[in-house]
């Protein structure tokens, strides 16, 4: 349902979150190590949440990424849907391509619910919110 792409934005959001600041900006490299994703990959996903106004990025010898406090208010369904799209967190778990509500697999049903529940969880659940769990120690990432 999440692609490793998606995963991947995410652990460096949080940890853009926890780490980062309009003073404190971080740069790609400095993120890459610490959640266990190849520099080159995770840059790429940054710069596309850049671009479309999920993290804030400057350019130059103190540049690098950050978050606002706006962009922590933002939501993890936000990022799925720059990297992913809707199309994935919706697609069938078997992979059937015409799965839908009239044209069920034989386990849309089952999933169905669970899936509408997660969705709205991601979407009523703020960065902000996430990174605080791990401060408080609530939730782990690796840092």
């Amino acid at each position: 349902m999440i692609s490793n792409s998606s995963k991947y934005a995410i652990k460096a959001v949080l940890f853009l979150a926890i780490h980062s600041n309009e003073e404190n900006k971080i740069m790609v490299k400095d993120i890459a190590e610490p959640i266990n994703v190849p520099q080159a990959y995770i840059a790429k996903l940054l710069q596309e949440l850049a671009k479309r106004k999920l993290i804030s990025s400057t350019r130059g010898p103190k540049g690098g990424f950050y978050l606002s406090s706006e962009d922590k208010e933002r939501n993890v369904m936000d990022i799925i849907s720059v990297i992913d799209g809707e199309k994935k967190i919706n697609s069938c778990l078997l992979s059937l391509e015409r799965c839908n509500s009239s044209n069920p697999c034989p386990i849309h049903h089952l999933a169905n619910q669970s899936r509408i529940v997660l969705i709205e969880n991601l979407k009523q659940n703020s960065i902000n919110e996430l990174a605080l769990d791990v401060k408080n120690g609530k939730s782990k990432l690796p840092l």
